[in-house]
This record gives structure tokens, sequence and C-alpha cells, in this order.
């Protein structure tokens, strides 16, 4: 069976760019492409950022059970097609999924064996910083996303690997590594009798466990903070 990555983070944390860095250096990674209700922005294409439909269209797939999971965010659907799974199975690949924290609740009841990834910015000024520089949206919805960012934040303890966004190239070799040492991990559950890990495997290994939830808990308490101080300086 293939292993799923689940991918999360507020709007605005550098989360696409990551996973698309990520995408190039990493093989036999399937990347699922949410469909949505709303519309395209900029220079969006229809299966390239997102499947653009009709609201009855969405509704349709959702009475039709094609989801695996499905949201409603900012008035507009979201939701990962079942059809992406099985195609990454028959590939022999992993599927990689940019999901919200409510996408992400409802695979994890699904799928208990996904493997989830929360991406946060450095602090809430940088968050706000990175939002006005996109000069997509107006003042209300850039402070919609920051007060929605600061409710997915408190729901980081639900994720197993915990990734600060501050530098990409940084941030790109620590996901790396947490990618392939799940599927190290796999591989060695499934074979009692497999070698010995190599010296890059366990460096990999390490690199990896530096993420792990319970080893970063310290380090985000002032990027919490920010947020629950609405980004005063303190």
């Amino acid at each position: 069976m293939s292993a799923v990555f689940i991918i999360s983070a507020p709007s605005g944390s550098g989360k696409s760019t990551l996973v698309n860095e990520v995408r190039q250096i990493v093989s036999g990674l399937d990347f699922s492409v949410s469909y949505t209700t709303r519309a395209p922005r900029g220079s969006e294409q229809n299966g390239r950022e997102y499947f653009f439909v009709s609201r009855p269209e969405f509704e349709e797939m959702i009475s039709q059970d094609e989801f695996l999971e499905h949201a409603e965010v900012f008035g507009n659907y979201y939701g990962t097609a079942r059809r992406f799974l099985h195609q990454a199975e028959a590939n022999g690949h992993d599927l990689l999924l940019d999901i919200d924290v409510q996408g992400a609740e409802q695979i994890k009841h699904k799928l208990p064996q996904a493997v989830s990834v929360f991406i946060l910015p450095p602090d809430r000024n940088t968050l706000e910083k990175r939002l006005r520089s996109r000069s997509q949206d107006a003042q209300e919805v850039i402070q919609l996303r920051l007060a929605t960012a600061t409710r997915e934040i408190e729901n980081y303890s639900k994720y197993d690997y915990i990734l600060v966004n501050d530098r990409l190239e940084d941030s790109t070799e620590a996901l790396k590594a947490i990618l392939l040492a799940e599927r190290q991990k796999r591989s060695g559950s499934r074979s009692p009798s497999a070698e010995p890990l190599s010296a890059e495997d366990a460096i990999t290994l390490t690199r990896a466990e530096l993420h792990r939830l319970n080893n970063v808990r310290e380090r985000l308490k002032p990027i919490l903070d920010s947020f629950r101080d609405g980004g005063r300086e303190q």
C-alpha cells in the first residue's frame, strides 16, 4: 500500500513553494491536485493548481463519495479525490496531500497510518508580511486569514512532524528527510531481514527526528505566543 503524506499549513506559510521544491528531488511521489469551487487566481490553470468546478459539480462528487476528504473554507469547497490514491497505488508510488487541518483530520480518521507534517511560519508578523507581499487580497481578507491561521495553528499537536519554514533551502531538506525516513521505516517493517542502515540513511533518520512533534515543543512556544498575542511586540 502507498504511503500517504499529509502537508498542512496556514495560508501564506510557503507550503506550496516547499511542496513544489521537494517534489522535484524526491522520486516516486505522486501529488494530489485538489478540487475547488473558488475561481482561479492570477495565472492559475485548471488541473495544475486546482481542478476548478462549479458548486453543483462538487456537491455531486460528494454525493457519489468521490472524495477522501472535503471541507468548506472561506465560502468555497475544497476536496481530495479518491482516485489519486488509487492511481498512486497502481503506480507503486507514495501520495502527497496538500490539505488544511479539517481535511487532515478526515484523512487521519480514514487512514490512521498516514504521516502528517504541519508547516509553521517563524512568527505571526512574518506571516502577515508574506500575505501582504502576495498583493492578492484585500485588508479584510488578510485579517481573516490571520485569524484563521491562529485557529489552525492550535491544531499543531495533532501532527507527527512540525516544520518551521524560515529558510526555504533548510525547510526543503527537512521535508525531504521526513519523507525518506518514513519510507525507510516502512521498508524495514515489511522486511525483517533488511540490511543495516547505511550512514546516509542514519543521518536522514536523525534529521527527520529533529522535527518530530515531541522534539520541537520548546522551539514552538515563541511562535505560538506571537499568534496568541496578535503579533504585538514583546
